[in-house]
């Protein structure tokens, strides 16, 4: 039995279901077209004008050669070459075949130098092609940009972009392993002005499509940058809503009036790195109490007002167990998380050199992801409940139509490939922690269909809203969403997020006054060089701001390597002449507990997680356990010394 409510509720979508389908009769009629709204010099796209790369298998792609790319870089790096070639040559591109093997999807490629790569992109084929199967298309193409969109093959080509990354510094206060940009160990310090600031920030509004993004300030550790503070109100200043800062939360976990002070520049998110319950979870970070250290800088960060993001990084057989512990976590803190990041593992900076045996057993892809949120958790079904990232997009479409041609910047659009990223969701009662996964209670796929066809028509604000009311009560069933929440919490929920209405939902504390937590769980996969495709990198949303122009992701820290290459070309000092100008900053490393004034949090944890030791697995499982490996094995082999066993051990994890 149902609360009586329901039952009323049940009748009002199957109205609501009928009117909707009775008004599209007439409303594939006379359609209005597109408007060219202020922010773009581009109409915006009915859905049947988006168009995708070839998705699919087996079917082609470019992508590039792992020891080609290394070699090419080098010479760069080492001045025998002048980095224009990676603007005016294919370097390092060769073929490869996406296909699939024993129901699992693989890259396969052929170099004529250094011979054959393998890699996997799916663990369960069905699940990457129901992902590929309800990709939208692409966003609206990239103009206006030829001064900041010009690298190569790697030139980003459609769109604008979701968060616009900004390293503000290369120094960081831990030595994690694995770590993207080998931060602390390139030799050189690379710390962004003021006004090279400024000026990533300017330049970031000049493109078009103009579309709202999330400028997040990463490093190395970007609290270090003394312009932190400044960069976030500039950010504002310039027109962005959402600032973000990607943080291993160690300084807002020494300090509550820091968080308190980002705050009041206008910081929205703190992209939390965090890798798993407890401190034994988080070991490979090199810090003995880190997990302790997370939960103080949540405590401070929600007080403050800014919102917390859990960012994980998944390696097989490391950490891929904390899945449905992290998520626990966050369904147990609703008032506090309202969104997770998993990140598998891109094998790049530290990693980039990765032996085969360690690559191919450490590999995790997203569709290992949703496997093991399923196992873990006991809910979700990895074909019914994931979708692509880009599956937003069609509700970003029709935000869009809602605000109108003069509308100053268009609504935060996610255009990437379906390979990139996969999403889903858990609605979350804030006091009672009653929930549902909610592709269980809404038909994703049809409301997305429904969803299109308001949005074609591109009626006027008040119908176009009217419909899209329609088309949510139409494709909701409350008979198997939680018992709790009411059809007026859904339409709320929707106008909060999509700004329909232009209704004003507040700020920090106030916008958290929602009784609801729509709990959002992404599936990030950044590409290594292993499994790089062009045709993700020209559709990448996630571009780094630099000195020379805006650059995909991958391309920036995987792909050619432009992340080195830059650094390299506008490094302000080496290490020690950085130290001996300025002083050295805190490392924290070597196992050593930080020392905090106050470890006192409010936070739910399951003390059985916590306290859970994990089991080593067979061979070396971080670079530096690689590197120590060889170097015995050079030492035995070459030099006839020999070792105790102990020695391999006695790593970093």
């Amino acid at each position: 039995m149902h609360r009586p409510i329901k039952y009323v509720e049940k009748a009002l979508t199957a109205v609501a279901g009928t009117a909707f389908d009775f008004i599209q009769v007439f409303n594939r009629y006379g359609q209005n077209p597109a408007f060219t709204p202020k922010w773009s010099d581009k109409p915006l796209q009915k859905s049947w004008q988006k168009t995708k790369p070839q998705l699919g298998w087996p079917r082609t792609t470019d992508s590039l050669c792992p020891r080609c790319v290394i070699e090419a870089r080098k010479k760069i790096l080492d001045g025998e070459a002048d980095y224009r070639i990676l603007i005016n040559e294919k370097v390092g591109e060769i073929k490869a075949t996406i296909l699939e093997r024993d129901g699992q999807v693989w890259m396969v490629k052929d170099c004529p130098k250094h011979g054959r790569f393998e890699d996997m992109l799916a663990l369960d084929k069905n699940f990457l092609e129901h992902v590929e199967s309800v990709f939208p298309g692409r966003d609206i193409d990239a103009h206006n940009d030829s001064a900041l969109h010009n690298h190569g093959s790697s030139t980003i080509k459609y769109g604008r972009g979701a968060v616009l990354t900004v390293d503000l510094t290369n120094r960081c206060n831990m030595m994690c392993d694995p770590c993207f940009m080998d931060a602390n160990q390139v030799g050189f310090v690379h710390e962004l002005s003021w006004e090279e600031i400024k000026e990533v920030l300017d330049n970031a509004v000049s493109l078009k499509p103009r579309r709202q993004m999330s400028v997040q300030f990463s490093g190395g550790e970007p609290t270090l940058s003394p312009y932190f503070f400044d960069a976030i109100a500039y950010s504002r200043k310039v027109g962005f809503n959402s600032v973000q800062a990607a943080s291993n939360g160690i300084e807002f976990a020494k300090d509550k009036t820091f968080a308190k002070r980002a705050y009041e520049a206008g910081l929205r998110y703190v992209y939390l790195q965090f890798d798993g319950i407890g401190n034994d979870a988080n070991g490979h970070r090199k810090i003995g109490n880190l997990f302790d250290v997370k939960l103080r800088a949540i405590n401070n960060l929600h007080e403050a007002g800014v919102e917390i993001v859990l960012v994980t990084t998944l390696v097989n057989g490391i950490n891929n167990d904390q899945v449905g512990p992290i998520i626990q976590f966050a369904m147990d803190n609703p008032k506090k998380i309202s969104f997770i990041s998993f990140q598998p593992v891109s094998f790049t900076g530290r990693d980039e050199e990765i032996t085969d045996d360690r690559r191919l057993r450490q590999r995790y892809t997203l569709s290992h992801m949703a496997l093991d949120v399923k196992k873990q958790l006991g809910v979700s079904e990895p074909t019914r409940d994931w979708f692509p990232i880009s599956a937003m997009s069609v509700f970003s479409d029709f935000a869009d139509l809602a605000h109108g041609p003069k509308a100053d910047w268009g609504q935060m659009s996610c255009g990437c490939h379906p390979n990139c990223g996969v999403g889903t969701a858990f609605m979350i009662n804030k006091e009672t922690k009653e929930r549902a996964m909610v592709p269980e209670f809404i038909d994703v796929p049809q409301l997305m269909k429904d969803t299109q066809k308001v949005t074609d028509a591109a009626r006027g604000k008040f119908a176009s809203n009217f419909m899209m009311a329609l088309a949510l009560l139409k494709n909701y069933d409350p008979f198997k969403s939680p018992s709790s929440l009411k059809l007026m919490d859904i339409l709320k929920k929707f106008d909060k997020t999509m700004g329909a209405t232009g209704r004003s939902y507040g700020k920090g504390l106030d916008r958290r006054k929602d009784p609801w937590n729509f709990l959002f769980v992404a599936g990030m996969w950044f590409q290594d060089l292993f499994t790089y495709d062009f045709r993700r990198t020209e559709m990448c949303i996630i571009p780094y701001g630099t000195q020379e122009g805006e650059i995909s992701f991958c391309a920036y820290n995987t792909g050619v390597g432009w992340r080195n290459i830059i650094e390299k070309m506008h490094m302000n000092a080496t290490v020690a002449k950085w130290y001996k100008d300025h002083g050295r900053h805190a490392v924290y490393a070597n196992h050593k507990p930080l020392e905090l004034d106050s470890y006192d949090h409010d936070l739910v944890v399951d003390q059985a997680a916590a306290a859970r030791v994990r089991e080593r697995g067979e061979g070396p499982q971080t670079a530096h356990e690689e590197e120590l490996m060889m170097r015995r094995l050079f030492d035995e082999m070459v030099l006839g010394k020999k070792q105790e066993k102990e020695d391999l051990v006695q790593i970093n994890l």
